[in-house]
């Protein structure tokens, strides 16, 4: 008994396919193709496990295998085709590697029509051949097929979850651009605050579907740190902060047992947390947890810092949006980039509210860091979305307007 084994790239491991169903004295020899009008052939070479079997060669026999009147390459995805006399024949396929006078299977019977197109498959999946495989060979091919099986299984899930993240990255940036679509959808007469109810109308539906498709998802694979971030991050949109803080716990957690946490995904679920904490006024956990994100995501230090900010501004929490602007300016190197225009504001406006009014003047007099502050922000953007602001702010005060301010050396 002879065995070859082709090589099968969707197989685990390979199974050596059987070759003992006859065996030949002579080699086989190549008959002349007869002339005249011919009919064609086509079909697959399927192996036992009932994966394509690329490579070798389906020959068309009328003796059971002693003379190959047709012979039609075998591609890597299994297929053949080709011409050949009209007549009864027996389909035979060999392996690239199978040895003179022998072959792996034989389908028998098979009727080429004048100018008909004849399906063939070589199926080696079929009970009568695996039925007179070896019982060591047999049991492989039942194992092998019931890894298939878990892994095409596994594939259909992470293929499913992939399309849940689609539509999840699809919603986070309608979510993101609620505001201007809800701009569009009421029309230039709508309110301000009609706008602003509609876009958190959008928001609201948005994450409701992230955190729906993402409990789901969390729940079939709750190794994957990427399904707990983003199942916290619709959360703490929702409010849910509670929920919100245990999630990315999760994620953090499985982020950081792997074997190469990724920086980035360590400053997003760090940031995270610190935005759940500032919503709760939690100012000292927020300020760990974003020292948290800094630290694991260096190259992002200043886009974290920034939120951070943002969000204890949100907040109307004057002292840490203080705080949270100065430390995102000190780590931002160029401190001539406008991006920085937007810290200097939520700094001006946290300080401001330290103001007061001189009674003689009853000119409001603001404390020296906030007029540095609102200057450098005009100076970096004069024509900013907050410079008619600061500017009225600073003519109330009385400070002259310099374009050119530089923060004094201290």
């Amino acid at each position: 008994m002879v065995r070859a084994a082709p090589k099968e790239k969707k197989m685990k491991r390979n199974i050596p396919l059987w070759l003992g169903l006859l065996a030949f004295a002579l080699a086989p020899v190549m008959a002349q193709t007869p002339a005249g009008a011919m009919g064609k052939i086509h079909g697959h070479v399927i192996n036992p496990t009932g994966a394509p079997q690329g490579g070798g060669t389906v020959s068309l026999s009328t003796d059971g295998g002693a003379t190959y009147k047709f012979n039609f390459p075998v591609g890597s995805d299994g297929a053949y085709a080709g011409e050949a006399a009209p007549g009864v024949y027996s389909a035979i396929y060999r392996a690239a590697d199978t040895p003179a006078g022998k072959f792996v299977d034989i389908i028998r019977g098979v009727k080429i029509v004048e100018g008909q197109d004849v399906a063939q498959d070589i199926d080696m999946s079929r009970a009568e051949f695996v039925e007179k495989m070896p019982a060591d060979q047999r049991k492989a091919l039942e194992e092998l097929k019931k890894q298939n099986s878990e892994a095409l299984k596994a594939n259909a899930v992470i293929s499913h979850l992939n399309d849940d993240l689609k539509l999840v990255n699809q919603d986070l940036k309608d979510a993101e651009g609620a505001r201007s679509q809800a701009a569009q959808e009421l029309g230039a007469s709508a309110t301000r605050d009609a706008v602003e109810a509609k876009a958190q109308e959008i928001r609201t539906a948005k994450y409701t579907e992230i955190e729906s498709l993402m409990s789901k998802d969390s729940a079939v694979m709750p190794d994957q740190a990427i399904l707990w971030t983003n199942l916290a991050r619709a959360q703490s949109n929702l409010k849910k902060y509670d929920d919100a803080e245990t999630n990315y716990k999760k994620a953090l957690a499985l982020q950081m047992a792997a074997k190469k946490p990724q920086p980035e995904v360590l400053g997003v679920i760090n940031a995270g947390l610190g935005e759940v904490y500032a919503r709760q006024g939690k100012v000292p956990e927020a300020n760990a947890a974003f020292d948290a994100a800094v630290k694991s995501d260096p190259e992002r230090a200043v886009f974290h810092l920034r939120n951070e900010a943002v969000i204890f501004f949100q907040e109307k929490n004057s002292a840490a949006q203080v705080a949270a602007a100065d430390e995102a300016i000190k780590a931002d190197p160029n401190q001539n980039d406008p991006n920085l225009a937007i810290l200097y504001y939520i700094k001006g406006q946290g300080l401001i509210q330290s103001a007061t009014i001189d009674p003689k003047t009853q000119r409001i007099v603001l404390p020296p860091e906030c007029t540095e502050a609102y200057q450098r922000y005009l100076a970096l953007t004069p024509n900013g979305p907050y410079a008619p602001e600061v500017k009225g702010i600073l003519e109330q005060a009385g400070e002259k307007i310099n374009a050119n301010y530089k923060a004094p050396k201290k």
